[in-house]
């Protein structure tokens, strides 16, 4: 493994097409996280190594960077994000991290929401799929193929709220009253209540839509489900929807058929014209885009789960979804993700599960989901050939019955390895 290495070829670029220019040896800069972080990185650093090594034999390496972030940075600088952190990610334009603390209740916000926002990651992009050999709660799990794409920036990552008896809360509260009648009044326990701000804008909206439609059509996926409560929030998650469909109607309207535009035949035309119109748009080969209350969502993806390909959605209901769809397929110990904005090119692979103190430096802990990040990393740069050759080690591992403690307590009759141990089994595996 090359570490710490810089010349004047290492960077990667965004041209003014949106495409990458990918050297052959760019820097990746990495954050190693916390808790677990050191052991998953290891085995993830060797995998990905090897993959590139066997798919190009020399002629391509990632020249991995750490930059410090969580509480190693904290222990040797005295700040959770320094700006040279910040600043790798921006000079060499895609990285990768493990998981970091997050503080429940009181104390810090979150590094990882920070880290989105500096950057403008806007995208959160979490596929979830089956492997064989994993254990699943549901009948038909290898039915679940779907790719989150949730907003990154705002709704209640925004982070703005008032805590009940401070002065601010109080201010609010008055604001509220003075100004907002109303709405106050439909606060059932106004003396006793801390409140929270939920902003989605128009502009935040259209571009998570328009970048999940444009992976959709890239991959030839089929559909796009814009996921929303507009039912009960209009002008927020309502105009999320309202929004959404607006952007993908301009932004790709030769490409995509809508619900939107169904609605719109019905009523000037009658159901029979716009279920024709439906027909005949999918015939052509466009992609159909649709929405569908929260509630209806996470019962459709239990029930009928191979109606869902892409689904868009703001950030809150993408963080529950996200989580729940993985326990489907295994867990979250296996599940990718990725912070993106296809604006700058700027990405973010990450472990999406946390820090798991109880086992940091145990070498017990499952590697895939950094690795599987790390897999999307790859294809992201373009290097399919690599990319595949991860997912051969992961479904030969797993095939081999080879796996850690989290999965091993799920199907006993396997074999027991360590989170090296798993590493070493995705290797054997692609050879």
């Amino acid at each position: 493994m090359v570490n710490d290495y810089k010349s004047e070829n290492d960077q990667i670029i965004m041209r003014q097409d949106n495409r990458l220019i990918v050297p052959d040896q760019p820097t990746i800069p990495y954050i190693e996280g916390d808790g677990i972080g050191a052991d998953i990185w290891r085995a993830a650093k060797s995998v990905l190594n090897h993959a590139v090594e066997k798919a190009y034999h020399g002629k391509r390496a990632i020249r991995w960077k750490e930059v410090l972030a969580g509480e190693k940075a904290v222990k040797l600088l005295g700040t959770g994000l320094p700006d040279e952190t910040l600043q790798a990610f921006r000079t060499y334009l895609v990285g990768m991290k493990g998981p970091m603390g997050t503080p429940v209740g009181g104390g810090a916000r979150s590094l990882n929401v920070a880290l989105r926002k500096e950057l403008d990651l806007y995208v959160c992009q979490r596929p979830v799929r089956w492997f064989k050999g994993l254990p699943a709660p549901v009948i038909h799990p290898e039915y679940v193929d779907m790719v989150i794409f949730r907003e990154n920036t705002e709704d209640v990552y925004a982070g703005i709220e008032f805590e009940l008896g401070s002065d601010d809360n109080s201010r609010f509260s008055d604001l509220l009253r003075e100004n907002f009648p109303s709405q106050f009044a439909k606060v059932r326990f106004p003396n006793t209540t801390s409140f929270g701000i939920k902003p989605i804008s128009n502009e935040g909206s259209s571009r998570l839509v328009i970048s999940a439609i444009r992976w959709a059509l890239q991959n030839r996926r089929k559909s796009v489900t814009l996921m929303h409560k507009g039912n009960i929030m209009k002008f927020t998650e309502g105009g999320f929807r309202k929004w959404g469909y607006a952007a993908a109607e301009a932004a790709f309207g030769d490409r995509v058929f809508t619900q939107m535009q169904w609605e719109r035949i019905k009523t000037d035309q009658g159901e029979d014209a716009a279920n024709q119109a439906k027909q005949a748009a999918l015939s052509a080969g466009k992609m159909f885009v649709r929405d569908m209350i929260a509630d209806a969502v996470f019962e459709a993806v239990l029930t009928r789960p191979q109606e869902f390909d892409v689904i868009a959605t703001p950030n809150l209901n993408g963080d529950y979804l996200s989580d729940a769809l993985a326990a489907q397929v295994g867990g979250v110990g296996i599940a990718p993700g990725a912070n993106l904005n296809d604006d700058t090119g700027a990405a973010v692979f990450e472990a999406t599960h946390g820090t798991a103190p109880l086992f940091a430096n145990t070498n017990k802990a499952n590697p895939s989901s950094l690795i599987l990040s790390g897999e999307m990393m790859l294809r992201y740069l373009g290097w399919q050939e690599a990319a595949d050759l991860v997912i051969r080690g992961l479904e030969g591992a797993l095939a081999a019955r080879t796996v850690t403690f989290d999965i091993h307590r799920l199907i006993p009759d396997a074999t027991l390895v360590s989170t090296d141990g798993f590493g070493e089994a995705m290797i054997k595996a692609m050879n």
